[in-house]
């Protein structure tokens, strides 16, 4: 009787440890832009959270390009174990797969499974400080008398920043041009080296100089207490608001369901952690959680705000 209770004891020792064999190892987290971006800290300062919650490392791999294309193809097409995942902005799961379904690989809806929103910060539309023109009304001026000409950078094809200069080109009546990099870091050098005229990023890459006094914002999706000089679209005179941005957790779908919870509860427990919110407030990004369900949702929805855009664009509608 005492060999058969210790073998039942074994028995259900090692069937729960197999039941909680997740994580196996350390975590990637995919992150689509290049370090320095406000993607890039944020993923990094809730990965030593997760990290913590898991009890193994938080590997942060940069991989820039396609709007964030490039890193969500890459963890859809990762091993279905939940050892890889994605921190990504809204433009991987909605804008890019709206403005170029059939160059992208993957379908946010179906390849992906939420694991959480994080954060959100508005998107701002900058330049340099000794620019000419000093206010949003002074740049459509400048670029009306010179169409085409001023050139306007943004994180890459199918990103939100992309999006809110499409949307100032028609708000507005004019040609700003977009010019796509692999990120925010990239386009912000870019703009102080003289290479391009402006960009429009999340806040997060751009309130340290905006502070700094090196770069001045001329408009934002929306107001942030500490630059409330800088003005909405609608403060403006204009009838809509510039995109604003999100950040979120993403797993591959299929994962164990085991992985799926685990790594519910680390990023939920993560984001709403105070020393996050302590280290990401100063850079505008914002703490944000949405549950998986609602995250879902908020793809769907946006997903079908921007399609009917673009269709309507079409159509001239």
């Amino acid at each position: 009787m005492r060999r058969l209770n210790c073998f039942v004891f074994l028995l259900l020792f090692s069937l729960e440890v197999f039941a909680q064999s997740f994580p196996a190892g350390p975590v990637t987290v995919i992150v689509p832009l290049a370090p320095g971006d406000a993607a890039d800290i944020s993923a990094r300062t809730m990965g030593e959270e997760i990290s913590r919650r898991l009890n193994v490392p938080v590997l942060v791999v940069n991989r820039p390009g396609a709007g964030g294309a490039v890193a969500a193809a890459s963890v859809v097409q990762a091993k279905k174990d939940g050892q890889t995942i994605l921190f990504a902005q809204n433009s991987a799961l909605t804008f890019r797969p709206a403005v170029d379904p059939q160059g992208t690989s993957y379908d946010p809806q179906k390849d992906l499974l939420p694991l959480g929103i994080s954060s959100r910060t508005p998107s701002v539309l900058a330049v340099r400080a000794d620019a000419p023109y000093k206010t949003f009304a002074e740049l459509i001026e400048h670029a009306r008398k010179n169409p085409g000409k001023v050139n306007i950078g943004h994180p890459g094809a199918g990103s939100v920043g992309e999006f809110c200069i499409r949307l100032i080109n028609t708000l507005a009546n004019v040609e700003l041009v977009p010019v796509p990099y692999t990120g925010a870091a990239p386009s912000v050098a870019a703009l102080r080296g003289g290479q391009i005229d402006g960009v429009v990023l999340a806040l997060g890459a751009l309130g340290a100089q905006i502070k700094a006094g090196t770069l001045r914002g001329l408009a934002t999706s929306n107001k942030v207490a500490e630059y409330a000089d800088i003005p909405t679209l609608k403060e403006a005179g204009y009838r809509e608001e510039l995109f604003g941005v999100w950040f979120s957790y993403l797993a591959p779908a299929g994962i164990p369901d085991d992985a799926r919870k685990a790594l519910v509860a680390a990023v939920e427990e993560a984001i709403k952690a105070p020393a996050v919110a302590a280290r990401l407030a100063p850079l505008g990004i914002l703490q944000a959680y949405a549950a998986p369900e609602a995250h879902a949702a908020e793809i769907r929805e946006e997903f079908r705000r921007i399609s009917d855009m673009l269709a309507k664009a079409k159509t001239g509608k």
